[in-house]
């Protein structure tokens, strides 16, 4: 079997100081795109729960991770995963359609793509920030939908607009360090694995 050959996985570069590489590439192509769908339906739940308040909060901002992970596994199973979710909640939850792919769907994509191909925190953290911040910005002054909620103006304000690139550095440095987390003990835990026979 093929579907668990190992091949090379990391989470800390060695290329040059400060550089990180956190890869998962020891899965054949079509465990990966088993496991995108997958995590394409873990996200489209975690999403569908925002529609409760309280605790459904707490799991829509979770849907960061599915996404994250999927672009780790490959570019194209991350895109993959990005856009089924995004056709998923369309006939799951279409009341989150339009949240997801400018918030929580778009900061996991972010993260995973600088993750993979940036390598450098601050840089991944600024890439991150910037994209939630046109998300939410297009959300708020281009389409009109109170995405900060109702006391929010559409119309654009400068202050609002350095509010919200603050909020989306804070949260994107913690979705990146909570991958981190998340992916050096998945790694341990791989690396610990005997490799399975062909």
């Amino acid at each position: 079997m093929r579907n668990s050959k190992r091949m090379t996985s990391g989470i800390w570069g060695n290329k040059s100081p400060g550089d990180l590489t956190v890869t998962v590439d020891f899965y054949s192509k079509a465990t990966r795109l088993v496991m995108g769908a997958l995590l394409g339906s873990v996200a489209v739940i975690l999403q569908s729960a925002g529609i409760f308040t309280g605790p459904g909060y707490i799991f829509s901002m979770l849907t960061t991770g599915p996404i994250v992970l999927a672009c780790l596994l490959s570019t194209r199973i991350g895109l993959m995963t990005y856009i089924v979710s995004i056709f998923l909640l369309a006939v799951v939850q279409p009341s989150e359609l339009m949240v997801f792919p400018f918030t929580t769907g778009l900061l996991g994509l972010s993260i995973g793509l600088g993750l993979k191909y940036i390598k450098r925190p601050i840089f991944i953290v600024f890439f991150a920030s910037v994209c939630l911040s046109m998300g939410i910005c297009i959300l708020l002054y281009g389409i009109g939908f109170p995405v900060l909620g109702p006391s929010v103006s559409s119309e654009f304000n400068i202050l609002v607009f350095f509010g919200i690139f603050t909020f989306s550095l804070i949260y994107s440095w913690i979705w990146l360090r909570v991958s981190l987390l998340v992916f050096y003990v998945f790694h341990k835990a791989i690396i610990r694995r005997p490799p399975t026979k062909k």
